[in-house]
């Protein structure tokens, strides 16, 4: 049997014309996604991109971090000006209204159908799909990292007054304060009066209540809306607060100051703070050896039938102006956030709480809520769960809003300074809270919120 011989040359042609005829594999669709969260959190956003990229091969994301909340929207307006927007940005709770009367965005539901995917929005818990959604409760964009504001309280300290349970109003609270003051401890509760914080005191505390921030149903039912805290029961929690603070039961703590509230809680300097669920890991890593510590809901007046309290965060919204390609991409990359696997990692390596109830019951299954260092978040979902949401606590959309919280912190340093009474703060915040909103609406003249 003759032997066959192969050139080397022949070989080499015949592997040429056998690549040539196979399709080349088709470089993955690139797109971009911004974002507002740095220092830890943004390793944790980079590495949920990594994980996204890694899960397939047809899309790859560039996820660059603006710094913050802020620059992240005006960065976008920007480039959106110059045609160079990206096709994801995370935008925060106070510029939905803005994001909703740009027309710069491909609705959520919409992008999501269009491309083969089929989201049960009901999903959504209400008190966190509802601050993002339109009036009739379409979601325009993809809830993203959500929090809600707790209580956080010294175990140890309560139980040297023989108590064993956090305040639940805030009659209790006041005893509470003045107990552990003569008990020897030097910071019964710290609070921050910044202008961020008017989410903590103002926003929360008003939902609870179910008291407006604004007419209109906090905005949702027209850019006419004007603020009204200085005719609800806000007016005595912050004449209270001030009672508190000038008996010594409650320290100022800011990072301006020195040391932030939460340092001052994790320490065990203060023994009482209210603030997000999102802080709760920090808490956690930070801690004084030894002090065992939990959380509870905001307390509330004695009498209040309770409501839900309002989530905080973002939302990704995926913008106008690109390809087909990137917006399957998109799709493809926002189902990936909406997976329940994804709430469980994003929950863990952050302190952010599920958006979803089957995000919520994966993590339950796992036994993520029995851990040590997870326990107690899941009271954030009750907070946020604590009624159905009512015209008043689904939410706030009110336009600048964050020209409004930048006021309500010039105003709270004037009434802890005793520069105003708390009336009269109230009242100013109120009067150029109004302008702001005045402006918004000339801006918008004709348009309507969806």
């Amino acid at each position: 049997m003759p032997k066959i011989r192969h050139s080397l040359p022949a070989i080499a042609a015949a592997a040429m014309s056998l690549a040539l005829a196979m399709p080349a594999a088709a470089a993955p669709v690139k797109f971009d996604f911004w974002f507002g969260l740095s220092g830890d959190l943004e390793r944790v956003v980079q590495t949920l991109c990594t994980n996204f990229n890694n899960s397939q091969t047809d899309y790859q994301v560039t996820c660059t971090s603006q710094g913050n909340y802020d620059a992240a929207l005006q960065n976008t307006i920007a480039a959106f000006r110059a045609g160079k927007q990206p096709t994801v940005v995370q935008v925060y709770d106070a510029g939905t209204a803005t994001m909703m009367l740009s027309g710069a965005y491909y609705p959520a539901g919409k992008l999501m159908s269009e491309n083969g995917y089929k989201i049960d929005w009901n999903d959504y818990f209400p008190g966190i799909g509802r601050y993002y959604a339109t009036s009739k409760g379409e979601l325009l964009s993809f809830p993203f990292n959500s929090s809600t504001a707790l209580l956080y309280w010294n175990k140890d300290a309560f139980a040297k007054i023989g108590k064993t349970e956090a305040p639940k109003t805030w009659e209790d609270a006041g005893a509470d304060l003045k107990a552990l003051k003569d008990a020897g401890y030097e910071c019964p509760m710290a609070i921050n009066i910044s202008g961020n914080e008017s989410w903590q005191l103002m926003e929360q505390f008003s939902a609870i209540h179910n008291q407006p921030i604004a007419t209109e149903n906090n905005g949702y039912d027209g850019l006419d809306a004007r603020l009204t805290v200085n005719k609800t029961s806000f007016v005595k929690y912050v004449t209270d607060l001030k009672s508190w603070y000038d008996q010594g039961l409650i320290k100022i703590k800011s990072k301006d100051l020195g040391q932030d509230m939460v340092q001052a809680f994790a320490s065990g300097d203060c023994q009482m703070i209210l603030t997000s669920v999102g802080d709760h890991g920090s808490v956690t890593k930070t801690q004084k050896a030894g002090m065992n510590w939990d959380v509870a809901e905001l307390p509330a007046y004695a009498g209040t039938e309770r409501k839900n309290s309002l989530v905080g965060g973002a939302s990704l919204w995926v913008l106008s102006g690109k390809s087909s390609d990137e917006y399957k991409g998109a799709a493809a990359f926002l189902n990936f956030v909406h997976d329940p696997k994804t709430a469980l990692f994003w929950s863990t390596n952050t302190g952010y709480i599920p958006v979803t109830k089957s995000g919520f019951d994966y993590m339950k299954s796992t036994g993520f809520y029995d851990k040590a260092p997870y326990k107690g978040r899941e009271v954030a979902i009750a907070s946020l769960t604590a009624s159905e949401p009512t015209p008043i606590t689904r939410g706030i959309r009110l336009g600048n809003f964050t020209q409004i919280r930048a006021e309500f912190g010039n105003q709270m340093q004037a009434i802890f300074s005793n520069k105003v009474t708390v009336q009269q703060g109230i009242d100013n915040l109120v009067a150029n809270g109004n302008q702001v909103l005045d402006r918004f609406e000339a801006t918008y003249k004709g348009k309507t919120l969806p």
